[in-house]
């Protein structure tokens, strides 16, 4: 085996936090399967992000592309625009998320798990009115204010776990009374906190217990700029508890105000018999440029185009 391909497969353990580089002194494991709940560790994550685009940056979506994606979409579907969407969202974009979380991040749903809603915020709200509001709410602290927010406006009981270097303090963690545990463990805000590859099983570990969920928001993943892309909770469970979620607001465009979320199998049901009536939140037409973007593979070239751009400016 060449030095080449072992360094190139010592460097992408490192960057998925399973091994850590020491000067002078080699490679050393720094996660295993079978580890329980461990010491918070003292090494930042090596994870790269992007920082959110302005409208005029090399990060956001070209508007050339979108006008015409926008024009050939009324086109074709004409008076098609103005029908209502079903209530969990046009069956094309869940179809075509579907298909893109398969292929980009290893997770593998059926469509009726897949909930449209206009932006997180609302799905936030959503979440609460599914799973309730006698149960006890974790979130990062610091957080994003508007999930703080928004579930002391729900009247929820909330918990503020404090992050380290590497996720949620393990002691803190152990100790929550909390059903709920909501994380970003790509990069939380506005920490910028990454969870390691050791976090992110002990979170799962954690969720093993009782009647527990986790609301897995995977701000800003796509503009991971690791050479392979990082393990979502979502896609790495065993358990059928994890609720993941994610908006186009930093890949397309803030205005359009999309995102969507992707629900345990046992809670379809649950769904449909608390929440069916609910109207889908975003309009026919957006859903359907946002679906045309991604089928054609405009969306996954923006975001190749701009991982190429800044590692270039990395180099």
């Amino acid at each position: 085996m060449s030095t080449v391909t072992v360094e190139h497969a010592y460097s992408l353990l490192c960057e998925e936090g399973y091994a850590q580089a020491r000067e002078r002194s080699g490679y050393f494991v720094t996660f295993q399967v079978n580890d329980g709940f461990i010491p918070v560790s003292e090494n930042k994550s090596d994870a790269v992000f992007i920082p959110t685009a302005s409208p005029e940056s090399s990060n956001a979506f070209p508007f050339s592309v979108l006008a015409k994606t926008m024009r050939k979409v009324i086109s074709e579907m004409e008076q098609g625009i103005l029908e209502r969407s079903p209530n969990l969202g046009c069956l094309s974009l869940r179809k075509a998320i579907q298909n893109y979380l398969a292929r980009s991040k290893g997770i593998q749903v059926d469509t009726d798990q897949i909930i449209i809603g206009s932006g997180s915020e609302y799905l936030y709200t959503v979440l609460v009115a599914l799973l309730g509001r006698r149960c006890i709410y974790a979130i990062e602290s610091p957080s994003y204010k508007k999930i703080e927010d928004i579930y002391v406006a729900s009247d929820v009981k909330l918990q503020k776990l404090p992050l380290c270097s590497d996720g949620i303090d393990s002691h803190s963690l152990q100790k929550c009374e909390a059903d709920i545990l909501h994380i970003s463990p790509f990069r939380s805000y506005p920490s910028g906190v990454t969870a390691s590859a050791s976090k992110r099983h002990e979170y799962l570990k954690w969720a093993e217990k009782g009647e527990r969920y986790i609301i897995e928001d995977d701000f800003e993943s796509e503009f991971n700029l690791a050479k392979k892309p990082v393990e979502t909770l979502f896609s790495t469970s065993s358990k059928d508890n994890i609720i993941y979620m994610n908006t186009f607001s930093k890949t397309i465009s803030p205005s359009f105000r999309i995102g969507y979320m992707v629900l345990p199998k046992h809670l379809i049901q649950k769904y449909e018999q608390r929440l069916s009536f609910l109207s889908c939140t975003v309009p026919t037409y957006i859903q359907y440029v946002v679906a045309e973007l991604m089928n054609n593979g405009d969306f996954e070239r923006h975001i190749h185009r701009v991982r190429r751009i800044k590692r270039k400016e990395l180099s």
